[in-house]
């Protein structure tokens, strides 16, 4: 079992993807292309937050210092985040949305998986609610891989944008540090297969873009936690 100092920062990176990836699908809520997708996105924004809830407020236990989840979201600077770069990056369309959706849900499906029967109880007892709902989070994502790329010419070009500009950030998935090394392989056929049904080929390699599990992120997290961090910012230690 890892020690404590590695399961706080394993559960700080895991807590601080869903936080930040739910916040950035919370900015859909009445602009989605459809009703039935505007509820669907806030539901997986929802799921995101709880699940962020849990591995933060564990974290926070393991650290013992008095934060708990509200604290760790809302009182860290930007450089003490340790998401991964593909979920702070903006929402652009409906299709480059779903992308980041689609290579996410993915792999964390995969992970949560694995954490499911980790020896940590903590750790295994929230992987093993996640997975229920990530595995949603995956079949929506990906039945809409489908239709965007395999439906008209536009929405098969933007299908195409949108994974080409997600694609760079897959590599910071795969840290060995999350004991995620090993789930690329069923990660690749699993993208490799839903990109078939679309009639879609896999994006190009290129140099993957690294750094947010260190703490360097791009311009865009910044702006996102001025936005979801201001109530405490301006009123600290409001309750309501």
């Amino acid at each position: 079992m890892p020690g404590d100092d590695t399961l706080f920062h394993h559960a700080l990176r895991l807590g601080d993807d869903a936080l930040v990836l739910g916040q950035r699908l919370s900015e859909w809520c009445g602009h989605a292309p459809m009703l039935e997708v505007d509820l669907a996105l806030a539901n997986i924004a929802l799921d995101l937050l709880g699940q962020a809830t849990h591995f933060l407020n564990l974290a926070g236990e393991i650290e013992d210092e008095g934060r708990d989840a509200d604290a760790l979201a809302f009182r860290r600077d930007v450089l003490d985040f340790r998401n991964c770069l593909l979920v702070e990056q903006p929402n652009g369309d409906f299709a480059q949305t779903i992308a980041r959706q689609f290579l996410f849900s993915n792999w964390q499906e995969l992970l949560m998986r694995e954490i499911a029967t980790a020896p940590e109880p903590r750790l295994s007892a929230i992987g093993a609610k996640a997975v229920k709902e990530i595995a949603y989070h995956a079949k929506f994502a990906s039945e809409w891989v489908v239709r965007l790329g395999d439906g008209t010419e536009e929405s098969r070009s933007r299908m195409i944008a949108g994974l080409d500009w997600m694609w760079r950030f897959v590599d910071e998935l795969f840290d060995p540090k999350d004991g995620a090394a090993s789930l690329r392989a069923e990660w690749d056929a699993r993208i490799a297969r839903t990109l078939s049904d679309a009639a879609l080929e896999m994006p190009k390699p290129r140099r993957g873009a690294m750094g947010g599990r260190a703490g360097h992120h791009s311009e865009h997290l910044g702006h996102l936690l001025t936005e979801m961090q201001f109530m405490q910012r301006a009123y600290p230690g409001a309750t309501w």
